[in-house]
Parts: structure tokens; C-alpha cells; sequence
């Protein structure tokens, strides 16, 4: 990318969450979010189809609303945050599908493991806020397999099945600010 051309954003954490939702006993999902994170983005001017994207979270900062949960998800039997205090997601190219949807492909890394990953994302455009402040906003959404990232404890259920599912579905909104 050329320097004089390029745009900055950050993700805005206010205004944005990062999500996820796992089946839980075959019959349910239980939610959770990520509380700390953050993320830049570099476009040519406002095209964010010429974009290059890196955003990290603090894996210790998992919330699902349950303290004695949200304490094994960070034990070594999920995300390990000791060892591992970051999940990083850097992407490598946003592919237009028209219509404001958009394929994000990028390297996702948990536990030390990168695995490629594609996520879609529906752009829902650009805004000034009351202050000046220029905004983009997008709804982001994909599904893993979370047992390719090391992410594999779990429970056999006596009528057949497991505790938790192995598919992990994501689900964020992110704003971003305008740095220049």
C-alpha cells in the first residue's frame, strides 16, 4: 500500500463486541464475549476491500457471566491465558461480494496454533459521529472447529454425545474511528 494513500482505523471498544456461542449439552448454546481487545485497520483511503487487518484479545478477559466458568475457559483445559494471553486474528485479504458483503480470510492464532480462517462480514457503512469523529461499522460472523486450536477438553454424556460442542460459531460487531 502505498503511504500517501493509506487510512488508518481502530477498532472503537466501546462500541463494539466480540462474541462467540457453544452448544452446551447438545440441546443449548451458552454465550460468552471477550471484554479487552483491539484492532487496527489500514485501507486505501475509505476502500476497505484493499485493507490489511490485525486484531489481538486478551484471552483472560473471557466473560459468559459465570465466574466458575469463565475460570476453566481460561485454565489450561481451553485457553490456557498463563501461557497464552492473546488470540490474534491478522487478515489477508476482504473479498466484495456486493451488497455490502464482504469474505474476510485471515490467520487465525489460539494457543500458539494459526490455522487460516474465512469469516463474512457485512459492511453497514460510514458515518460522522456528533463530534467529528469518522466511523465504519461491520457485523462480523463465521464458524470454527474449535479442536483445531488445541481447544479439545470436554465430558462424555451418559445418553450419548458431549458436554460441549466442537463447533464454536463467532459473532461481532466492530467500529472503527478514523486515525487519519
Amino acid at each position: 500500500m502505498s503511504t500517501q494513500e493509506t487510512t488508518k482505523w481502530a477498532v472503537d471498544p466501546t462500541h463494539s463486541k466480540i462474541g462467540f456461542k457453544v452448544k452446551h449439552l447438545m440441546i443449548s448454546n451458552v454465550l460468552g464475549s471477550f471484554r479487552e481487545f483491539e484492532g487496527e485497520v489500514t485501507t486505501v483511503g475509505n476502500d476497505f476491500s484493499k485493507s490489511e487487518i490485525s486484531f489481538s484479545l486478551k484471552t483472560a478477559s473471557v466473560d459468559t457471566e459465570i465466574a466458575d466458568r469463565d475460570g476453566h475457559l481460561k485454565s489450561g483445559d481451553f485457553f490456557d491465558a498463563e501461557n497464552f494471553p492473546t488470540i490474534t486474528f491478522n487478515g489477508s485479504g476482504l473479498k466484495d461480494l456486493g451488497d455490502d458483503l464482504y469474505e474476510l480470510t485471515g490467520d487465525l492464532t489460539i494457543k500458539g496454533i494459526t490455522h487460516p480462517t474465512t469469516l463474512s462480514v457485512e459492511f453497514g457503512g460510514v458515518n460522522a459521529d456528533p463530534w467529528g469523529n469518522i466511523k465504519a461499522g461491520f457485523a462480523i460472523t463465521g464458524k470454527i472447529k474449535r479442536k483445531e486450536w488445541g481447544l479439545s477438553w470436554n465430558a462424555a454424556l451418559e445418553t450419548g454425545g458431549v458436554l460441549v460442542g466442537e463447533e464454536v460459531k463467532i459473532n461481532c460487531d466492530i467500529e472503527l474511528v478514523k486515525k487519519g
